[in-house]
């Protein structure tokens, strides 16, 4: 079922929103070569907390922690860990906050130490590719300009756009309907409505869209084992356009 949010309510998940990236600022200079994703895990849950949040991926689905922390050709879900992060790792932080009952969800891609030319692009391609389909969050378009907008981008780009993942509408519950793709035809699929609050995700590989899952029923790996990048916001459908509720406020560069 897809529930239209109140102005009330999108404020509240706005709030939610502002803890969620002020996490991912954070992040900026706590990620660096020789510290573990587990230590990314332990940072996030205990500063979630201490601002009155909680951590809502915990227990979604059975899920056993705060953030899923997926490195290089790890497409999404993976575990945190204990083994140390080196120099040129490109990791995807995601995580949710339930703040007084808002939630929010946002995922951000991190270069651990010294990048490189192939990651820096990645990067560039994934972000914009975020933004593109945002701007076709408006009132009275389909779910599938979304899609075509970030496709055709990407794809234009020489990159492989992941279809086994997508976005989906948000609230009261951290996964609600609709699901948001992050590829397919203008003009096709449900309609947008005011109200709707939902998360666009796309996750952009270097190689083939394609993925394999571990052994563990989580983690979605690139098929060729090209690395992978995602950039994700909350954001809700108004009628003076899409409201960006997780916002680092970086939108003006794209």
């Amino acid at each position: 079922m897809i529930t239209l949010k109140s102005a009330r309510e999108i404020d509240r998940m706005a709030e939610s929103g502002a803890l969620l990236a002020d996490v991912h600022k954070q992040l900026r200079s706590f990620i660096k070569p020789g510290i573990t994703s587990w230590d990314i895990e332990v940072f996030v849950r205990d500063y979630i907390e201490s601002h009155g949040g909680i951590a809502a991926q915990i227990g979604f689905e059975d899920y056993k922690y705060a953030t899923c922390c997926s490195i290089n050709d790890e497409i999404c879900h993976g575990f945190p860990r204990k083994k140390p992060l080196k120099d040129g790792d490109l990791i995807k932080v995601d995580m949710c906050i339930d703040l007084k009952g808002a939630i929010s969800d946002s995922c951000w891609s991190y270069v651990v130490g010294n990048s490189t030319p192939e990651i820096d692009r990645l990067m560039e391609v994934t972000k914009k590719a975020l933004y593109l389909g945002i701007e076709q969050a408006q009132v009275g378009n389909r779910i599938g300009d979304i899609g075509h907008a970030i496709q055709t981008y990407a794809e234009k780009e020489g990159y492989g756009v992941v279809r086994d993942f997508v976005g989906h509408g948000i609230g009261p519950t951290i996964h609600e309907s609709p699901m948001i793709p992050h590829y397919g035809e203008a003009g096709k699929g449900l309609r947008l409505k005011e109200g709707m609050v939902i998360t666009i995700e796309p996750m952009i590989n270097t190689g083939t869209w394609k993925m394999k899952m571990d052994p563990n029923g989580w983690t979605a790996y690139t098929l060729d084992g090209g690395l992978s990048c995602q950039y994700e916001h909350s954001l809700a459908i108004t009628k003076d356009g899409p409201r960006i509720l997780t916002s680092q406020g970086e939108e003006g560069t794209y």
